[in-house]
């Protein structure tokens, strides 16, 4: 594999990023600090039969080849148990077939990249009455680990400080914040397409050097893979 090169100037590094992690993925084209495209996609019965298609007109929309991304990388869950390992696949086997680096990113810190609180405690929906959730920093350092439990214990183990709330859509979560210190906290709507986020939290991690060998990249699941009994595809 071709070692990750951060002395190419950050405004030509082209970033593929895919999230195949729920039913509402999306693929995303950056150059630098740049999105060139973010396209949102919708696809209940899965993944596996859409992404390449939907890449080769991405990049003859922009006039680029595959072999011109410099790094790869894909939202690497939590999700849909079948959702992260498709996007995984697809984003690895990319990688490996042009000997470029790849990055894994969790959906919770790309959600998470959508705040503007000193701390955002970033949520998504688990199923079974459970929540997927982290709090991160403004600098997308994590705060509290990534965990999954009922919303009301998660917000008891919250840390002190100015929290805000980030998810796609927290309507579900607003009642278990009455009563509670956070009943007045800052609530961002994050976008369900999250490949934009991903793409610029990988190239940070490419142009540290980050980036990894595709082969080393590993699903984010954080329930165990039973975790499938617990999503409905």
């Amino acid at each position: 594999m071709k070692a990750a090169t951060p002395s190419l100037k950050p405004e030509a590094v082209v970033v593929l990023a895919a999230d195949a992690t729920h039913e509402f993925g999306s693929l995303a084209l950056a150059r630098g600090h740049e999105t060139l495209e973010e396209l949102p996609l919708h696809s209940p019965s899965g993944f596996a039969h859409v992404l390449f298609g939907e890449l080769d007109a991405l990049l003859r929309r922009h006039g680029l080849k595959a072999a011109d991304i410099d790094c790869f990388a894909a939202a690497s869950g939590p999700g849909s148990f079948t959702g992260v390992r498709v996007g995984l696949a697809f984003v690895k086997g990319l990688a490996e077939a042009l000997d470029k680096p790849a990055v894994a990113v969790s959906n919770l810190r790309a959600l998470a990249s959508f705040g503007s609180a000193p701390l955002r405690a970033a949520v998504l929906d688990a199923r079974r009455g459970e929540i997927y959730g982290a709090v991160y920093d403004s600098a997308g350092r994590p705060i509290a680990p990534e965990t999954v439990m009922k919303l009301p214990a998660w917000i008891e183990c919250l840390p002190d400080g100015d929290i805000e709330f980030v998810s796609t859509d927290f309507a579900p979560f607003r009642a278990a914040l009455a009563g509670t210190r956070f009943e007045r906290a800052g609530i961002v709507t994050a976008p369900r397409a999250l490949a934009g986020s991903v793409a610029r939290i990988a190239l940070a991690a490419f142009l540290r050097g980050e980036a990894t060998d595709p082969a080393a990249l590993d699903a984010n699941y954080v329930r165990r893979a039973d975790a499938e009994l617990h999503w409905k595809e």
